[in-house]
């Protein structure tokens, strides 16, 4: 096994690695320049993940990384995009009313193809908790809701948290229509789902 010590790599080793680049969205976020520093951009998402003092860095880093999707399928498309989504920024930007089931609610991202509204939740979970049942309900409620005003709710979720909670996840996903992670993202399933009004 070859480790970062080794100057010298096959050619099949390469192909590996831009292939699991490719996969998983990261050529693409070089691509784009998105991150300007790649050892800062590690170490802040690596320290965001494993600290509980700092469990917002995680979801952080999860919003800038969802952002470069939703960014490129906005100017592939021609759709408009806003990150920290408030029905009044949303009137303001769009004209399309939003209700909200709290008056300070912010979505993540919202998306308009000219037609529909799309509300965007982006949360990663490095690890297990009652914050992930609480969420998981919490988004069931908001996906009733936001569906009686005809709006679209997409909650992007990842990380191994999920792993020791899988139940409230799962009926979060038999209960809403569009719950994805960042595989799905990386396939074009979100961006399936804006262009064609789903």
């Amino acid at each position: 096994m070859k480790t970062f010590k080794n100057k010298e790599f096959s050619d099949a080793e390469i192909s590996k690695a831009v292939h699991f680049a490719r996969e998983t969205g990261l050529l693409k976020i070089f691509e784009d320049k998105t991150i300007k520093n790649l050892v800062d951009y590690t170490i802040g998402i690596e320290v965001g993940l494993d600290s509980n003092g700092r469990k917002n860095r995680g979801g952080t880093a999860m919003e800038r990384v969802v952002e470069v999707y939703i960014k490129g399928i906005c100017k592939a498309r021609g759709f408009s995009y806003m990150t920290q989504a408030t029905s009044q920024r949303v009137l303001a930007k769009w004209g399309v009313k939003l209700s909200v089931d709290k008056s300070k609610r912010r979505f993540d991202f919202g998306v308009y193809n000219g037609k529909k509204l799309y509300l965007i939740e982006a949360n990663y979970y490095g690890g297990g908790g009652s914050k992930l049942k609480s969420t998981a309900g919490e988004y069931k409620s908001l996906y009733d809701f936001l569906a009686r005003d005809g709006h679209k709710f997409v909650w992007i979720t990842d990380g191994i948290g999920w792993q020791s909670t899988s139940r409230p996840l799962e009926e979060t996903f038999n209960h809403i229509e569009y719950l994805l992670n960042l595989k799905m993202i990386t396939k074009g399933i979100l961006e399936e789902i804006i262009a064609n009004n789903l």
